[in-house]
């Protein structure tokens, strides 16, 4: 019997192999095992085909789902999938049960004599521990739904960590009780003059709970000691006035975007004019409220301090800030996270994970700063900005995004190796992270554009081993055009790219 074409899956597995045979899909089948697991792929299900299964509670029979832990099916986050007569799904843990479903899910298709499962058996696990995407809120705020939806999308390609840009110079996004100006006067804008917004701390609360329901870390940035105009809307004695030197000004002049104006809301994209005043200490006492409000709402292990394009800071001021504030998240019992600018900084807390978002061909100087993390004990999380910048354009003529590192297409997104990117062993990298920049999103139709289909290409890099069989560019291409159906079944608006062989079954 000629068995089918290459199992339409991404991230592709560790080992999958395809055997003759179909389990249909129909108004019998049920959901049997796991309860907190099988909601999920009811409603799946019935998104995908608008059949919905029920669940149940006795033995499985021909056509039925069964899911189910086992410690012993692999490391954490793996599981094992077989379909047959009926389809299994076993996981070494409650995410890798998840994982198992959303591969279930991707496997079916619809055929001319109905719905159902190609026979198969699936043993699966992660390369990486932090598989991530970042969602600026700060440029453009996003509703809580729309973030659910957002986790929704990720979770579906089996990433684990949602990092929150909660601050920049166009608005802060989180209420903190000890400082509330902030969420009157500093969320009011966005980006190009669009309405702003904040959340609560029990709209925090829900992101959370949603994220932790689909197996996702929420991973909160305050970015500092720049990029904090939107504080001073607020708080404007403990922000520096903007600085004005020749780069920064020339930099307006080449986005033709008005400067920015102490007190005043800044709506345009420069950076590096901004500064809180590091050496006062009722700055540190901002930094220390609104950290510890942070920390005690969020249960992941991270609490990401920015630490990026501080262009106007003295490299003693920066270094004395870094110190002081990675310091400060350790005594609060989380890792801190800062992007690898920090990394110049001798002092740094040990075991703070380096954020790299520098270029897939390092100059010396950004890889010594990524290095240096590794030197104190750290790990890194890898985000090229000319390979996993979402916010890039796909190419020259696309409507949204930015070129600044370059045009990033689906080839560009997975043709890098992640264990080859730093001078640092493979055991240091935490993982890889998408960020999704919102400067020109003005929508999540926008944002689906621009994270689909090139999330799925680092959803692979994440999560496959490098030497998979099937972890090459042309099986990727074919294997993401065949997300088409499901994803058009979940709302997602993503880019027709013409490198992509999009199929409509």
């Amino acid at each position: 019997m000629v068995l089918p074409d290459p199992l339409p899956l991404v991230p592709v597995p560790r080992s999958a192999i395809a055997e003759a045979g179909r389990m249909p899909l129909t108004g019998e089948t049920r959901i049997l095992g796991d309860a907190a697991a099988a909601p999920h792929l009811i409603d799946g299900i019935a998104r995908r085909t608008g059949i919905r299964p029920s669940s149940a509670t006795d033995e499985p029979r021909a056509g039925d789902v069964l899911l189910r832990l086992d410690p012993a099916a692999g490391p954490a986050e793996g599981y094992r999938l077989r379909v047959g007569d009926v389809a299994e799904v076993i996981g070494a843990d409650a995410a890798g049960l998840f994982y198992g479903t959303q591969t279930l899910l991707q496997l079916l298709r619809e055929r001319d004599e109905g719905w159902g499962w190609q026979h198969v058996r699936i043993e699966d696990a992660p390369r990486f521990a932090y598989r991530g995407m970042m969602l600026d809120v700060a440029r453009h705020f996003f509703p809580v739904d729309e973030v659910k939806t957002i986790i929704d999308r990720a979770a579906a390609l089996k990433l684990n960590h949602l990092h929150l840009h909660l601050s920049d110079d166009q608005g802060w996004r989180l209420h903190i009780d000890s400082w509330p100006l902030l969420s009157e006067k500093s969320s009011v804008t966005s980006a190009n003059g669009d309405a702003g917004g904040c959340y609560s701390k029990d709209d925090y609360r829900a992101i959370v709970a949603h994220a932790a329901s689909r197996h996702i870390t929420i991973v909160p940035e305050i970015d500092l000691p720049g990029h904090t105009h939107a504080i001073g809307l607020a708080y404007r004695e403990i922000v520096e006035e903007p600085v004005m030197n020749d780069h920064l000004l020339s930099d307006a002049t080449r986005l033709g975007h008005a400067l920015p104006v102490a007190g005043e809301p800044y709506i345009g994209w420069g950076v590096g004019h901004f500064s809180v005043r590091i050496r006062e200490e009722r700055t540190w006492d901002f930094v220390r409220d609104v950290l510890t409000e942070i920390a005690e709402l969020t249960p992941g292990p991270y609490l990401h301090i920015g630490g990026d394009e501080s262009l106007g800071t003295s490299e003693a001021d920066f270094a004395y800030f870094m110190e002081r504030a990675t310091a400060l998240v350790t005594e609060l019992g989380k890792s801190p996270v800062a992007w690898h600018e920090a990394g110049a900084v001798e002092g740094i807390a040990e075991g703070t994970v380096g954020q790299y978002w520098g270029l897939t061909s390092p100059d010396g100087a950004h890889a010594a700063q990524a290095a240096h993390f590794v030197a104190r004990g750290g790990r890194l999380i890898l985000s090229p900005a000319d390979a996993v910048y979402l916010d890039m354009k796909y190419d020259e003529a696309f409507p949204l995004g930015l070129s600044w590192a370059g045009v990033v297409d689906v080839h560009a997104a997975s043709d890098w190796e992640p264990g080859e990117l730093l001078p640092v062993p493979e055991e240091s990298i935490l993982g890889i992270e998408a960020p999704l920049w919102t400067e020109t999103v003005r929508s999540l139709d926008d944002a689906d554009r621009l994270t689909h289909p090139r999330l799925a290409a680092v959803a692979e890099l994440a999560w496959t081993a490098a030497d998979a069989a099937e972890r090459n560019s042309e099986s990727l291409r074919h294997r993401i055009g065949r997300q088409a159906p499901l994803w058009q079944s979940d709302g997602i608006r993503y880019h027709p790219t013409p490198e992509i062989p999009w199929s409509t079954r």
